[in-house]
């Protein structure tokens, strides 16, 4: 498995500027990723006043990591589309993910990327995004292995999976913390900031369901498909995402690296990953066409 590239996925949280920056100084120095996803994509509004972006693409081109540019998953006003034609008009220099439909058809005819926000289930619609140059799709996380495996037979475009995080679910006009914090979307006051890994939602009963982050609904499992890599690279899919949050990330990406590596089998993958995910409950049942809830195996 030591063929296969590990990437971070975009930040889905709105984490202060200072600790973006030393989150990014870090992963440059210390992570071993090949790729990394920057951008704000969940929220517009968290882009004011966030200038880091330079002094991170240095640092971490610098490391020899490769850079991809995130564009908006949900466009809703002139603000929301001014930034996605910001993102595309770099594709020159970067490659650039599209998450919404505005964002493909901007870039259509140039090499891009397509991220897990738009829905690929069939070949068909991989046929169609690759033929408008798609060289990179990374594939929504409730997606099946039967599906994956069907998707990978035909894909020319590089072909990626989430393997860690919370699972991006839905995204929404409203604002889901603003409303729990009685407040309106656009006086929010940036209060999802007080939650760097999302606002837990539990059901009547008192057990823990969702996770709300912003505008977008998250699963509150994190997924962990520590167990599936060598299922997934004899499919022909070889690059594994990992989605950030507020935990050693570098440590974390270390595990899965170690054990793509074959340095270290997968039940000590996964003691040193619980120990380093105290008290968080994973998850990788939607990859075996169950709920997504669900933990399939140990």
């Amino acid at each position: 498995m030591n063929k296969s590239k590990l990437s971070l996925g975009p930040l889905l949280f709105n984490w202060s500027n200072d600790k973006i920056r030393d989150f990014y100084f870090s992963v440059a120095d210390e992570a071993p990723v090949d790729h990394v996803y920057l951008g704000e994509v969940v929220c517009a509004k968290r882009i004011a006043g966030k200038d880091y972006l330079p002094e991170v693409i240095t640092r971490l081109e610098k490391a020899g990591k490769k850079i991809i540019l995130s564009g908006m998953i949900l466009v809703l006003d002139g603000r929301d589309m001014k930034t996605v034609q910001d993102m595309a008009s770099m594709a020159g220099d970067y490659l650039v993910e599209a998450n919404d439909m505005s964002a493909a058809s901007l870039l259509r005819g140039q090499d891009h990327a397509i991220g897990p926000f738009i829905n690929i289930y069939n070949e068909a619609s991989l046929k169609y995004y690759e033929d408008g140059g798609a060289s990179r799709i990374s594939l929504a996380p409730e997606l099946p292995a039967s599906s994956l495996r069907a998707l990978a037979k035909v894909a020319t475009s590089e072909l990626e999976v989430q393997i860690f995080g919370r699972m991006p679910l839905a995204i929404s006009a409203r604002c889901y913390h603003a409303r729990a914090h009685k407040l309106h979307k656009d006086g929010c006051q940036y209060v999802c900031e007080r939650d760097p890994d999302g606002l837990t939602v539990d059901t009547m009963d008192g057990q823990p369901f969702l996770a709300i982050n912003g505008l977008q609904t998250l699963s509150y499992s994190y997924a962990n498909l520590m167990a599936e890599l060598p299922e997934l690279s004899k499919m022909g899919i070889n690059h594994f995402r990992l989605s950030p949050h507020d935990v050693d990330m570098v440590k974390v990406s270390r595990i899965y690296r170690d054990r793509l590596d074959g340095k270290i089998n997968l039940e000590e993958a996964n003691d040193i990953l619980q120990a380093e995910m105290f008290a968080l409950e994973f998850s990788n049942g939607y990859y075996h066409n169950m709920a997504g809830l669900k933990q399939v195996g140990t």
